[in-house]
């Protein structure tokens, strides 16, 4: 190879996004909390952008709109919005399709001074009689009990854990814990019985099955049947066969599946009751309201900060003078930005009420009669008849909520898939899913309803299922099959 330097012309696309065009898609993504925290943080960071008051809205709803000075740097860069392009392209840009914006992640604030599970079973470890051996013997137990309250380690393996670290302690001189003699198996079955006595009862089990019979045994109930069938015949028992039972211990059948609904009531997973139960409030962004037979589509954005380019600034930007030097750029980058955002906010909000309308006109049967009647839905469906690109739509109802006569819902709901009737219409399969439970609700517990006895019922009312359909079905909703909710 002959080194020196050459020069050479070559022709490439190039790639280059607006930042501003992320600001506006992340606008579409954010739901109302996180709409109204951040447009409070542009009034703080803006000087150009203005709050409205609640008396001076109506003036200006009344008044048209002023004129805002355009600034020699818009002039020179001539960059007018057009949000109908935008909208409609998916926030494509010129020069090529963009790739897929990575959609920001919105957190709601946790509160930090919560109690859980570990801090419940401490404080009644630290009231028993224990000395510091079996403290930390103990403490080793508490730390490998899991949130369902099921201990999630052997007593051997806790043993030889807590062994190694006295070990590591011995080779470091560390007298606090090296000096300690070597803990035993019976010593960790010993402790694990004091943890099976803690609160809640059944905490500290290593299987559902030891997890029933340690709340049975507190209840006093080691001499009954739901204890005796526990203890004896579980896997039994979880299968139904309540015959296979009845014959073996020589009682009714109908006996044997009143205990197993004694045992139903016990806790499969005692430790859950301590989780953190922070409650999640939900804002609605959207309301939709039936006003004289006709529904009607409305914001929720009455505590949104509505902005509006402050007068003082635009003063200043209509004086030539003071576009010198760093002013010059400064008053024209917040300029800029001030417009840019008041456009992208009323944007969102008629994006919104488009996508919402259509929602309500396409899920009328809905409103008006309940889930069986939802119609089959899609984002691309919605994106055809608003004119839109599909993504925005996705972004619009992306974890997005609306108050209804039915309930608060999320946007996302409105959407799935759709089945074929005899008629030749579409049903949603969340309104399946919804006939399905009411049959199962409604069936004799005596004689419940087979996969194929519900494939038949629907196809009478025409719609045209499969019986593995109905059997996913049933399984996405937690009915369990028709053997299994026999009743005697």
């Amino acid at each position: 190879m002959k080194p020196g330097m050459s020069q050479s012309t070559q022709l490439r696309q190039e790639l280059k996004i607006n930042p501003r065009l992320y600001q506006a898609m992340d606008l579409l993504y954010m739901p109302l909390l996180d709409l109204q925290q951040h447009l409070k943080q542009e009034l703080l960071n803006n000087p150009f952008l203005d709050l409205v008051e609640a008396e001076e809205e109506d003036e200006e709803e009344q008044a048209e709109p002023e004129a805002v000075a355009e600034t020699p740097e818009e002039k020179e860069r001539g960059e007018e919005i057009d949000w109908e392009e935008i909208l409609l392209d998916g926030f494509d840009t010129a020069g090529g399709r963009r790739e897929e914006h990575e959609e920001r992640e919105y957190y709601e604030p946790v509160t930090v001074a919560t109690r859980d599970l570990s801090d419940h079973l401490r404080d009644q470890v630290s009231l028993l009689e224990l000395n510091p051996r079996e403290m930390l013997l103990a403490d080793e137990f508490l730390g490998n009990i899991n949130d369902d309250g099921y201990l999630a380690a052997s007593v051997e393996e806790i043993v030889m854990s807590l062994n190694e670290v006295i070990a590591q302690a011995a080779e470091l001189d560390d007298r606090d814990l090296g000096e300690l003699p070597q803990y035993t198996v019976s010593e960790g079955e010993a402790m694990l019985k004091t943890v099976h006595e803690l609160d809640p009862p059944g905490v500290g089990a290593r299987n559902l099955r030891e997890c029933l019979l340690l709340q049975l045994g507190e209840a006093g109930l080691t001499q009954s049947v739901p204890y005796r069938l526990v203890d004896t015949c579980f896997e039994e028992l979880i299968a139904h066969r309540w015959s296979e039972i009845s014959k073996r211990f020589g009682i009714l059948a109908s006996d044997v599946q009143k205990a197993a609904d004694e045992i139903a009531k016990l806790d499969p997973k005692p430790g859950l009751r301590f989780r953190s139960g922070d409650e999640n409030y939900i804002i609605p962004d959207l309301i939709v309201d039936k006003i004289d037979g006709q529904y009607h589509i409305f914001l929720n954005d009455a505590n949104l900060p509505r902005l509006r380019l402050s007068k003082a600034y635009q003063e200043i930007a209509r004086d030539k003078k003071k576009f010198e030097g760093e002013n010059k750029e400064f008053i024209s980058n917040k300029l800029n930005s001030a417009n840019w955002m008041i456009q992208a906010i009323e944007q969102r909000r008629q994006t919104m009420l488009k996508v919402m309308n259509y929602i309500v006109d396409r899920q009328r049967d809905f409103f008006e009669k309940g889930v069986q009647f939802l119609k089959p839905l899609t984002l691309r469906e919605v994106a055809e008849v608003i004119n839109m690109h599909e993504s925005t739509v996705s972004r619009v109802t992306n974890e997005k909520f609306v108050q209804t006569p039915r309930g608060v819902l999320p946007l996302k709901f409105f959407f799935s898939s759709g089945l074929a009737t005899s008629d030749g219409d579409d049903v949603s399969a969340r309104g399946i899913k919804a006939q399905l439970e009411k049959l199962v609700q409604d069936e004799d517990p005596k004689h419940p309803l087979t996969d194929q006895a519900i494939v038949n019922i629907l196809r009478e009312s025409g719609v045209q299922i499969a019986r593995r359909t109905v059997a996913k079905y049933r399984d996405q909703l937690g009915v369990l099959s028709a053997r299994m909710r026999k009743r005697i």
